[in-house]
């Protein structure tokens, strides 16, 4: 990345940093003279968060419901599409218009927390007003910076290999399974390539993928960050690199421009929905989106690799404003969002699958779609498997994650070797986190 670049992010982080401090000022608490918070009347809540359609209309509902039971509790929703939905927090921040309760994900909790922009919800998880009892160890601690609980799991999802159960059927060959290691996955791909002459690759490459990198280095006792750098270094994403050109020489992988058009993420363009590859890297929670784009059926199994380097993710979280005027309303309404089984049973897997184990039970069982429920199940599995979660991951990782995939496009294409892609990246992206 250019210096210009990286002075860039640095600015609108700082910008972002006075924008927050303005919001927190103008949405101070106000207080009696001990200093307590002033509670009376009816109490509205903000809430924001981002999705389609559906997921506002089941929200909604969800919010009836805890409105019934809490006379004198109204809400002013917002919601919007993922795009622009940071632009537009920060915009509320700088207006002193910050919501009580917000949607946030992993890249930009860190952030957030740091910038002191959040509610710590560590008294209320202690005291026990939040009970996160039912929750996986693991996706505990991902809620947690600096030794704190800033943020709770809306929902859960794991990384997650679909692959084509009908095409490995027709072939005669074995479906992966939990555990299969990388150079494994490679000679079954080769057989795959192999016996359709070519004409759908074994698996997707994904070197350009941070969810496979991130695992893959934690099988080595590697993380991807280390605080505010990267956890590995040159020769680490050198081999990662490697590895996949090795996956490319022995034709396990598909042509270098149906690997880039499934780096875009898009789910219609995974490789394992189009039938270009008889696999794909996912979320597990996607199982179901990628089944409506094929008439193949599809099956899920664990990313290559021990699957204690997996834990259970938080899909996005709820977090509170530290300048809320209604501290206990809002921990207590994100207390009923993730533990409450009615609350459960109308949002579904919407955001993910529910963070409340027993809750998820629940849900699972209302589930119509076969593959959701298949999704449920996978996760299940996952879960007595997981090994402990990681920090999330710390400002800048937006802009890691698009780094990664350009430096894998460059040696996916012959543009670079992968000693030059890594020592590029590695640069570039350390800059990044150093200015973020």
């Amino acid at each position: 990345m250019s210096p210009s670049v990286v002075s860039t992010r640095g600015a609108v982080a700082r910008t972002l940093t006075v924008l927050l401090a303005v919001a927190i000022g103008l949405g101070a608490c106000a207080t009696d003279d001990t200093g307590e918070p002033v509670e009376d009347g009816p109490v509205e809540l903000s809430i924001f968060w981002w999705g389609a359609e559906r997921r506002a209309d089941l929200t909604q509902q969800a919010l009836d419901v805890y409105a019934a039971r809490n006379p004198g509790i109204t809400f002013r929703v917002t919601w919007q599409g993922y795009s622009g939905y940071y632009d537009k927090l920060a915009t509320q921040a700088a207006a002193g218009n910050t919501p009580d309760l917000f949607q946030i994900d992993d890249n930009y909790l860190t952030e957030y927390a740091e910038r002191n922009v959040v509610l710590d919800l560590t008294p209320y998880v202690d005291s026990g007003e939040l009970d996160l009892s039912g929750f996986p160890n693991s996706l505990v601690q991902y809620g947690q910076v600096g030794g704190r609980t800033v943020a709770v799991a809306a929902a859960a999802n794991t990384p997650a290999m679909v692959y084509d159960k009908t095409l490995l059927a027709e072939l005669g060959v074995d479906e992966p399974t939990i555990g299969m290691t990388y150079p494994e996955l490679i000679d079954w791909a080769s057989q795959i390539t192999a016996l359709t002459d070519g004409e759908v690759a074994g698996t997707m490459d994904p070197s350009a993928d941070y969810k496979a990198l991130w695992l893959w280095l934690r099988t080595s006792d590697l993380e991807l960050y280390q605080g505010r750098q990267l956890g590995f270094g040159v020769d680490d994403l050198e081999a990662w690199f490697e590895l996949w050109q090795q996956a490319r020489d022995a034709n396990a992988t598909p042509s270098v421009e149906l690997i880039k058009a499934a780096n875009s993420g898009d789910v219609t363009q995974q490789l394992v929905a189009t039938g270009d590859a008889a696999t794909s890297f996912m979320w597990s929670n996607q199982l179901a989106e990628l089944q409506k784009h094929t008439t193949a059926d599809l099956g899920v199994v664990s990313y290559p690799g021990d699957p204690q380097g997996q834990w259970a993710r938080a899909s996005m979280y709820w977090a509170g404003f530290r300048g809320t005027r209604h501290q206990q309303e809002v921990v207590d309404l994100i207390d009923f969002l993730v533990n409450d089984p009615q609350a459960g049973r109308i949002l579904g897997t919407e955001r993910g699958l529910s963070s409340n184990l027993e809750v998820r039970e629940t849900v699972q069982a209302t589930l119509a779609d076969k593959k959701m429920q298949a999704s449920v199940a996978f996760e299940q599995q996952m879960s007595d498997l997981f090994g402990p979660a990681p920090v999330p991951p710390p400002p800048g990782h937006t802009t890691v994650r698009t780094l990664l995939v350009t430096a894998a496009e460059s040696v996916q294409g012959g543009a670079a070797t992968p000693r030059q892609a890594a020592e590029e990246f590695v640069a570039q992206a350390n800059a990044v986190l150093a200015n973020g």
